[in-house]
């Protein structure tokens, strides 16, 4: 039987929202004509109970993606909850001091040869792809000429994961008397 690698990539919810926020605001801030005020403002995302619902709303909807994405990988014998709801009910104040370590968290068995150099582009991209995905949403509402921009950088994001999760490490070769370096290729003893 192979034995499997387990990591965990764990995404925490105060700094995806900060991203959100941060980026909608930029966003909004490049978008500034002097004459456009009204539109601009909507399209920054704020601290209101309905941007934070939605927000969080998009945010659940992206990590559900992201599960089925990584299905293959996804221990089973791990339950994993999340404090996102996913039908209504108020998004956590992810401003509260006691709310900042709330994380979303997935445990993946890799294969024995999964290159674990990869962990942390994992968890980047998933970030990305949450913040993304989440503002293609907000955009779609706010401002849809941004919604495609986002949208096809989340689709990046998804590729950049796909990419990582599949590379390998390759086999070392065995040490033989023919070569007693063992070893990787380049230790080879060419003949």
């Amino acid at each position: 039987m192979e034995k499997k690698k387990t990591i965990t990539i764990k995404l925490y919810l105060s700094l995806l929202y900060y991203d959100i926020k941060n980026k909608s605001y930029l966003t909004g801030r490049s978008r500034f004509n002097g004459q456009n005020h009204e539109e601009v403002a909507n399209m920054k995302a704020n601290d209101d109970i309905e941007d934070a619902s939605q927000i969080m709303q998009s945010i659940s909807n992206a990590v559900g993606i992201l599960k089925s994405r990584m299905g293959e990988y996804l221990n089973e014998e791990v339950t994993v909850g999340t404090n996102i709801p996913v039908n209504g009910g108020d998004a956590p104040d992810i401003t509260n001091d006691d709310d900042q370590t709330k994380s979303i968290e997935f445990s993946l068995k890799m294969p024995s040869n999964f290159n674990e150099s990869t962990t942390d582009t994992i968890a980047k991209a998933a970030h990305q792809f949450v913040v993304n995905f989440t503002l293609a949403d907000w955009f779609l509402i706010t401002d849809k000429a941004d919604a495609q921009d986002y949208s096809q950088a989340a689709q990046n994001d998804l590729e950049v994961i796909r990419e990582a999760i599949n590379k390998r490490v390759r086999p070392a070769r065995p040490k033989t008397p023919e070569n007693p370096g063992g070893g990787d290729s380049n230790n080879m003893v060419w003949q």
